[in-house]
């Protein structure tokens, strides 16, 4: 190896090119030197392959341990901890990797090293919700920063102070804070890695609060900043904010689709935190009406240890299950959240307040009033502590609707009709129309049928105008034709499951069948006629990825589903990360910090599971096939089947079934839009 051989791989890193810069370093005879290691490490990063990172890096920690090299060891540690607190949140291996490092550093108090541990100190706190904790490491870390001329440490320990200052109440003092970040970013002035990283976080702390017109601002920032800049995971981060803000805009399309490109981005990077994608999915697929796109989007966050609440409640509420929903959102409430995550408010009254307000209206739904009254006067005492117009919205609307239901209608009618007018004017229709629609039944109560019926009309065209008809359909109450009628009239038809049988309804007859997967499929389809279905998508409610209808390369990707299987390197690297939990837990009960255990627990637990999803009997390593062809055929096999046990029972539906079912690499249902149907395939 020479200098042409390194000048050749940095240029392909300079060039974005990490696909060429790791095959360039494949390619040299087998050689240790510290810098091969680093562009090693970065390579691999880019190309997307975390566990040669952190291998990487690893290795060039132990190569400048055996040197002597104390500082750079030490540094290469922080590098470890920082990469694996970036995207895997596992907390207790993080503390495991600084702690080497203040090892080596302990008696060398003026090593810049110290900054960029601050730095990453910071947010391990962060992430743990210690926030006292976070403010004293990330002034650290901004003076150590300063002090030895390293911009990233200190700007990463400034947008954690600001972070600090607003979950503490100082909302102005940290927006100040952040918006001279946000012109530090603007200018070009930090490494890809840390812009892309910043970014992030200053359009998080904008989400705690609800000041979506400062997140829209600086999401389209890291938008124009993200083509040809971002790398790793930064580019699927961008995409679930651009989702996030899509969703309140609306309509939930684009949301949707940004949110599912985000999910297969993410995939190789995240690991506790890849429900935040899954829960953003399954938030824009619920404003569409898509209710079972919605369930399959939560049940997989859920399944990926990440809490989708209010989302999956509100859809409880909307399926009609009410008892369901106040069960999910009360669970939610009294065992707060309590993954390691940048991307939601990590405790306290921030974390409570999109659960306060989805509670009011499950227990209104529910007729427990008081719960409902409480909810509403923590939510209004939240919003007066944080001054947000969201949350200050939020609680308005939640008073109008204690109004209504106390029989006040004439107080809640002005109540619910300003908030109304702040939804439109914060940009966001389909709270606005969701609102209009309760404002409609307050002027029924006075007896203003004329109203009524003009605010009903206007809160339905503007969901129709959003796509998301089917709640418009429930808020009209629509009664369905029960027969098919000439003239091209809607036919009612029903395909709903309940228990173990399903029941199916179709040109007026009625049967009752064994429910089976291909069913389950079907039932999909029929729920949204003419869309197509990448197969991947269809099967992958069995195991909780949401894979989206792009290219995927099928040897990362499980025959199911899409879900990535462990090599033997990701997996010795798993049972490596449990040692270092375990070290992490006995730590901490020899200092009797109780509370840093059990989140070391949390982390044991989660390696457990992810190992087991790895490794099959004896030991031996769950393998793949050609994930896409193998999914489609499987899913093929069981709808076909399913079809042809309905055509025993119900001939007319199966010929039916048999004309308008396609499969393939995407399914469709495309029924003759000439005899419309009716499908309602939920409870």
């Amino acid at each position: 190896m020479d200098e042409a051989d390194l000048s050749r791989i940095r240029e392909a890193l300079d060039a974005g090119d990490f696909a060429r810069a790791k095959g360039l370093i494949t390619s040299l005879p087998v050689e240790r030197s510290a810098e091969l290691l680093e562009l090693r490490a970065m390579a691999a990063y880019g190309s997307g392959d975390l566990e040669e990172t952190l291998t990487a890096y690893g290795e060039l920690y132990r190569f400048h341990l055996d040197a002597g090299d104390a500082h750079e060891a030490a540094f290469a540690a922080v590098m470890v901890g920082m990469y694996l607190m970036m995207d895997t949140g596992l907390m207790a291996t993080v503390r495991a990797w600084l702690s080497r490092a203040e090892h080596l550093i302990e008696d060398v108090p003026d090593s810049p090293v110290w900054a960029w541990l601050a730095a990453v100190r910071t947010y391990e706190r962060l992430m743990c919700g210690d926030m006292p904790g976070t403010g004293e490491w990330a002034r650290r870390a901004m003076d150590l920063g300063q002090r030895h001329g390293l911009a990233p440490p200190s700007i990463i320990g400034q947008v954690a102070q600001a972070r600090v200052w607003i979950y503490n109440g100082d909302v102005d003092e940290g927006l100040r804070s952040l918006d001279d970040v946000a012109v530090e970013l603007s200018a070009g002035n930090l490494d890809p890695l840390t812009t892309g990283q910043m970014w992030c976080e200053v359009i998080c702390a904008m989400q705690w609060i609800g000041h979506h017109d400062r997140a829209e601002e600086w999401t389209e920032a890291m938008e124009r900043w993200r083509e040809g800049a971002a790398f790793g995971g930064l580019s699927g981060r961008c995409r679930v904010h651009r989702a996030e803000i899509m969703r309140l805009r609306g309509p939930c399309d684009a949301a949707e689709q940004e949110a599912l490109q985000a999910c297969e981005e993410l995939r190789p990077w995240m690991r506790r935190e890849f429900g935040w994608p899954l829960t953003e999915l399954g938030n824009a697929r619920l404003r569409k009406g898509d209710f079972v796109g919605a369930e399959e989007a939560y049940l997989a966050a859920h399944q990926n240890a990440w809490l989708p609440q209010p989302g999956l409640a509100l859809l409880r509420l909307a399926q009609g299950r009410i008892d369901e929903a106040t069960s999910m959102i009360e669970t939610a409430l009294e065992h707060p959240f309590d993954i390691p995550s940048k991307e939601r408010p990590p405790s306290g009254s921030l974390q409570r307040a999109p659960l306060l307000e989805a509670q009011v209206v499950i227990a209104l739904a529910a007729g427990k009033d008081d719960d409902a009254r409480a909810a509403a006067t923590e939510l209004a005492a939240i919003a007066e502590k944080y001054q947000s117009r969201t949350l200050k919205n939020s609680s308005l609307a939640a008073a109008g609707r204690l109004a209504l239901r106390d029989g006040r209608p004439n107080d809640a009618i002005p109540l619910l009709t300003e908030a109304v007018m702040e939804w439109a004017e914060l940009r966001m229709p389909f709270d606005a129309a969701d609102l209009r629609i309760v404002l409609a039944a307050a002027h029924r109560q006075v007896g203003d049928d004329r109203i009524a019926e003009m605010e009903l009309d206007a809160a339905c065209r503007a969901l129709d105008d959003l796509n998301a008809k089917p709640w418009a359909e429930l808020a009209r109450q629509r009664e369905p034709a029960s027969a098919t009628r000439p003239g091209g009239e809607t036919e009612y038809c029903l395909f709903q499951c309940e228990g173990e049988m399903r029941t199916a309804t179709f040109g007026g007859a009625t049967v009752r069948l064994k429910d089976l997967k291909g069913m389950r499929y079907l039932e999909r389809m029929l729920a949204e006629p003419g869309r197509e279905f990448h197969v991947l998508d269809l099967v992958s409610v069995e195991r909780g990825a949401l894979p989206v209808n792009v290219s995927v390369d099928p040897s990362r990707i499980d025959a199911q589903c899409g879900l990535e299987v462990f090599d033997s390197k990701a997996r010795e690297a798993y049972r490596q990360r449990l040692t270092e939990v375990e070290e992490d837990i006995e730590e901490a009960e020899s200092q009797n910090d109780f509370r840093r255990a059990e989140l070391a627990r949390a982390d044991r637990e989660f390696l457990v599971d992810e190992l087991r999803r790895g490794v099959g009997l004896n030991n031996r390593a769950r393998t793949v096939g050609d994930g896409v062809e193998r999914a489609r055929t499987g899913a093929t096999r069981s709808l076909r089947y399913a079809i042809n046990r309905i055509a025993r029972h119900h001939p007319s539906l199966g010929e039916h079934l048999v004309r308008t079912v396609r499969t393939g690499i995407y399914f469709a249902y495309e029924p003759d839009p000439r005899a419309p149907l009716h499908w309602t395939t939920r409870a």
